[in-house]
C-alpha cells in the first residue's frame, strides 16, 4: 500500500497555531463508521454520543519540558536536544538537531554547565544516546532549562504551556501532547459520569513513534519507533469486566489506541502491565478492543492518519477530511476533533 494514498491537500491558514480560549470550543465531526454519516457539531456535544456503561479511556502521559539549546563543548556548536525516552542511569535517548557535530564521547553543556549531557552512542536519523550530568534532582533542572516540545508546524508563541497539557495529564515522560486530549475539562469529565460513564486512565509517554513522519515509499516498509506504556490494575479489570458485558470501550486520542491494543495483542486480554510498543496500525489490521473513538485531524502521509483509516472505511476518513478542509476545520494538535462512533 502506497504511503501517497494517505496524502491530502491541506492549506497553511488551516494548521491551528494556538489553542482556543475554552477548551472545548472546539468544532467535532462525527464520523458514522457504519452507516456513512458525518455530522458536522461541536465538542461541547460530546457527551450526547455516550450512554450509561460506556468506558472512556485516556491517556494520562505529562509532556515533559523536553527541547533543550545548548553547545558542544568542544566548538561551542549550536545544539539542540529532544528528549525522547529515559533509559537507566540517567541515560535519555534523544533527537538531535546539527546531529552531525554529535559523536560519542561529545559533550553538550547547557545553561554554562548547569546541566551537560555525554554522547554514549550514535542511531540512525539523528537518535543520539545521551549520559546526562548533573549535580541536584534531574527533573527540577530540566523544569528550569527545557521548553515545551511544541510541534515544528506550530510557529506561535504559547504563552501557558498548560495548555499543551491534558487537565488529568499526571505521569511525566511525554516528548509530544496526546492532544485529542486537550479538549476535555474536569466539567465534562464530571458530566460523563453523571450520565454513568467510567473513565478509565492508561500511560503511553509519546515519543517519535507517533509523531516521526514516514519517509518509505509504501507502508509496510514504515518502522515504528518505541514508545513506554502502562496499563494499572484497576483499568485492566474495569476493561475486562466492561468486554464481557458488552459495553463500549471509547478511547480518547491514538495514543490510547495504541496502548490497549499493544496490552491486548500481548496478552489476549487486559492485563495490568508495562512495556514498549512499535505497534503499527494501518489498513487491514484486526480490531480487538475499541468500539468508538475521538482523535484530532491528522497530518497528510502520518500513522495516525493510516491508523484511523484502519478504524473506520479509509475511502470514508479521507472524504471526512476533504469536508473538514471544505467547511475550514482548524487541523492537528491545537485544532478541531473527530468522534468516529459505531452507531
Amino acid at each position: 500500500m502506497k504511503t501517497s494514498e494517505f496524502d491530502y491537500e491541506l492549506p497553511q491558514e488551516l494548521i491551528a497555531q494556538t489553542p482556543l480560549a475554552d477548551r472545548t470550543g472546539s468544532r467535532m465531526m462525527v464520523v458514522h463508521k457504519n452507516t456513512g454519516e458525518i455530522v458536522s457539531t461541536t465538542f461541547s456535544t460530546i457527551t450526547d454520543y455516550f450512554h450509561e456503561g460506556d468506558v472512556l479511556v485516556r491517556n494520562n502521559t505529562r509532556v515533559i519540558p523536553a527541547r533543550l539549546f545548548g553547545t558542544k563543548e568542544q566548538t561551542g556548536a549550536h545544539v539542540e536536544l529532544l528528549l525522547l525516552r529515559q533509559e537507566e542511569d540517567d541515560i535519555w535517548e534523544c533527537l538531535a538537531g546539527n546531529a552531525k557535530v554529535i559523536k560519542p564521547g561529545t559533550i553538550i553543556s547547557f545553561h554554562d554547565g548547569m546541566l551537560r549531557a555525554e554522547c554514549v552512542s550514535v542511531g540512525e536519523k539523528g537518535i543520539r544516546r545521551m549520559k546526562m550530568l548533573y549535580e541536584g534532582i534531574f527533573n527540577e533542572i530540566l523544569d528550569q532549562l527545557g521548553n515545551v516540545p511544541l510541534p515544528p508546524y506550530i510557529r506561535e508563541k504559547l504563552d501557558d504551556p498548560e495548555r499543551y497539557q491534558t487537565v488529568y495529564a499526571k505521569v511525566r515522560g511525554s516528548a509530544a501532547a496526546p492532544t485529542a486530549g486537550l479538549h476535555f475539562t474536569d466539567a465534562v469529565f464530571d458530566a460523563l459520569r453523571a450520565k454513568g460513564v467510567t473513565i478509565a486512565d492508561v500511560t503511553l509517554h509519546v515519543g517519535l513513534g507517533t509523531f516521526r513522519p514516514m519517509d518509505t515509499e509504501t507502508i509496510e516498509e514504515h518502522v515504528m519507533h518505541e514508545e513506554v506504556y502502562f496499563m494499572p490494575e484497576e483499568t485492566a479489570a474495569i476493561l475486562n469486566q466492561a468486554k464481557k458485558e458488552g459495553r463500549r470501550i471509547i478511547a480518547v486520542g491514538t495514543t490510547s489506541v495504541r496502548t490497549l491494543e499493544s496490552v491486548w495483542n500481548r496478552f489476549g486480554r487486559f492485563e495490568a502491565c508495562s512495556g514498549e510498543t512499535t505497534l503499527f496500525i494501518y489498513p487491514g489490521y484486526e480490531w480487538h478492543t475499541i468500539d468508538a473513538m475521538l482523535t484530532n485531524f491528522h497530518l497528510p502521509k502520518s500513522t495516525l492518519l493510516m491508523m484511523i483509516c484502519s478504524f473506520a472505511d479509509k475511502e470514508l476518513i479521507m472524504k471526512a477530511y476533504e469536508r473538514a478542509v471544505q467547511e475550514r476545520y482548524r487541523f492537528f494538535s491545537f485544532g478541531d476533533c473527530m468522534f468516529i462512533t459505531n452507531e
